[in-house]
């Protein structure tokens, strides 16, 4: 894996020059998803961090606007200075992610399972295309009616589409608490119908996510005053009295390692694999026999998975269930591996915005 040169261009106009300039290129950010960050061939790499700052925040207008190498951790706190917050939860904010980067890999934490992903929270984007040419889509208003939803667009487009240069997001009033239920099911199937059965009560859950040994972590947010009724009310619906209730520091390291990935162990890589709550048992079950450490997250529609071995025997293992995967932390030569779905869409856009094909293919 070679890149033979480095750019780091601190405004557009310098972005639209290395476009112009270069035949190939890869775009990186804060580099906390290496997998997606590394060019496979020979490649000018161009570095966006240089791209900072923020553009525009109103607290009354509930959005924020800002360059597409800003560490997310500026932004959330600004957002948190003001009780406010970004709901789908960016994953490596303390690694030192970026907007862009955060953007364009689609990933969302834990968070994500009341209010959804960066999908439903970006309604603006500026961006440099493979023509070297600017393009706008969406705007600064929550309320957008501007045409062709470019945004979402590039919510996973992993550079391959265009340069981000700014990005605007609407954003919501933050939780004045935070209380987490932690309760032993008897077993994953036993967990896994339990959030099945959750996710049909009206119960204005935050975060749920299933960790080893089919442990289940449960996340509510709201008055303090409140919280201690919800959580017996949460018990009750679980049906098991001898959970664990997280508050005040405990209860937001634990988050945040899980947001962090810090349970990964040395030497693995991670993998992202979407999935829903029926198909989870089959997957758990290979991966269990693989030697894997998985995490499910969103309500066991996602599974985290730390994979110790080679890629081609995951890539093997998730075809057969007709999974996709994305790697984050690995081999770059593949970030996606398993069933591959929408192919042919995504050259059609491709066509359209790189049609030089300059971005590196991922």
């Amino acid at each position: 894996m070679k890149v033979v040169a480095a750019l780091e261009p601190r405004t557009t106009a310098e972005v639209v020059d290395a476009v112009r300039s270069h035949d190939r290129l890869v775009v990186r950010g804060g580099c906390t998803k290496p997998a997606l960050s590394t060019a496979t061939d020979s490649a000018v790499a161009v570095d966006i961090a240089g791209l900072t700052g923020i553009v525009e925040y109103d607290p009354n207008e509930f959005t924020v606007t800002a360059l597409a190498g800003t560490r997310v951790s500026e932004v959330t706190g600004l957002l948190a200075a003001n009780g406010q917050y970004l709901p789908f939860d960016p994953p490596f904010v303390a690694a030192g992610a970026t907007l862009g980067g955060s953007v364009a890999s689609g990933l969302s934490g834990p968070n994500r399972y009341r209010f959804g992903g960066v999908r439903d929270f970006i309604i603006g984007v500026r961006l440099v295309d493979g023509r070297g040419d600017e393009v706008r889509g969406g705007g600064k208003v929550v309320k957008n009616a501007a045409g062709f939803d470019l945004p979402k667009l590039m919510v996973g487009s992993m550079g391959r589409l265009g340069i981000m240069t700014e990005i605007t997001f609407k954003v919501f009033p933050a939780p004045k608490a935070w209380r987490t239920l932690t309760v032993a099911m008897q077993g994953i199937d036993d967990a896994l119908e339990t959030i099945m059965r959750l996710g049909s009560l009206p119960l204005d859950l935050e975060a749920v996510e299933l960790t080893p040994t089919a442990t289940l972590n449960v996340r509510i947010g709201g008055l303090e005053e409140t919280l201690e009724a919800r959580i017996q009310r949460l018990e009750r619906a679980i049906g098991r009295g001898d959970g664990r209730a997280l508050s005040g520091d405990v209860e937001q390291a634990f988050w945040k390692e899980l947001r962090e990935f810090r349970w990964l162990p040395d030497e693995h890589k991670l993998v992202k694999v979407p999935v829903t709550p029926t198909r989870v048992t089959p997957l758990h079950e290979r991966l269990d026999r693989a030697g894997a450490t998985v995490r499910y997250g969103v309500g066991a529609n996602v599974a985290w998975v730390a994979w110790p071995g080679e890629m081609q025997e995951l890539d093997r293992l998730l075809s057969a269930l007709e999974l996709p995967g994305l790697v984050l932390i690995g081999p770059p030569e593949s970030p996606r591996i398993g069933h591959v779905a929408g192919r042919s869409f995504a050259a059609r856009i491709k066509s359209v915005l790189d049609p030089a094909r300059r971005f590196s293919e991922v």
